[in-house]
């Protein structure tokens, strides 16, 4: 998902809420007929649609959904929705900054969304590359903290990763993003089991936010954010 600040924890847990009530089942729909309709339905051929079907298994989206999806994005089922992805700078409370990835038929409405949100919340939209200059576009692959030790990480530089970051409930391996699947198969073949694998933005310098009160702040900015329909992921510094 998003990072690895403690805000992309609360993102991941808040996914499987989400999920149960149906509401991130939406956005992943979307992710996958945006990525069947560019490059075809074949999840062997297309990077970006494996990664949206992967995201879909993980939530237990049936696969009758995820079919349907597929389907509407190469034409067998169009409903006249014609979907297209942006991209969101903003800048948080306190200088943060944040991105946001959206998938929307409607960016007049998307934008208006995200701007009420915005204003409600302290911050504001930023211009070309007042954010993203201090993102790096990498792979990510979530191995779940268990049984992981010396040797684990080891096996893991050796098929390929980048970098490690240990979180308390899961590991996030890093790679260049056309690395990713070649990484993941690795992986997947040494007996890892992968909980997520996902083309991501990480900040290559944090804000930390030690203040409970800041922190709370910022979870609220980030929640309002993500809560929206349209929009599919949320990226920080803010840690």
């Amino acid at each position: 998902m998003s990072g690895h600040s403690k805000w992309a924890k609360t993102h991941r847990q808040k996914s499987v809420q989400d999920a149960k009530k149906g509401a991130i089942f939406t956005k992943i729909a979307n992710l996958i007929t945006i990525a069947a309709r560019e490059s075809g339905g074949d999840q062997e051929t297309n990077f970006k649609l494996r990664l949206a079907v992967d995201k879909a298994r993980n939530a237990n989206m049936p696969k009758d959904n995820i079919e349907r999806a597929i389907s509407k994005g190469v034409g067998a089922n169009k409903d006249g929705a014609s979907f297209e992805e942006v991209v969101y700078e903003i800048i948080g409370p306190g200088g943060t900054g944040f991105i946001a990835e959206a998938i929307t038929d409607n960016k007049n409405r998307t934008i208006a969304d995200l701007k009420s949100v915005l204003n409600k919340n302290g911050g504001q939209l930023g211009s070309a590359n007042s954010v993203a200059w201090n993102f790096k576009r990498k792979g990510i692959i979530l191995l779940e903290n268990k049984n992981l030790n010396d040797d684990s990480e080891l096996a893991i530089i050796d098929a390929g990763a980048d970098d490690i970051i240990k979180e308390s409930d899961y590991w996030q391996i890093v790679t260049s993003p056309e690395n990713l699947m070649a990484v993941a198969g690795r992986l997947k073949n040494n007996g890892f089991d992968l909980k997520e694998s996902s083309l991501s933005y990480l900040p290559k310098e944090e804000i930390k936010i030690s203040n409970p009160l800041d922190q709370e702040k910022i979870e609220k900015f980030y929640n309002a954010i993500d809560d929206l329909d349209d929009i599919s992921n949320v990226y920080t510094n803010a840690n």
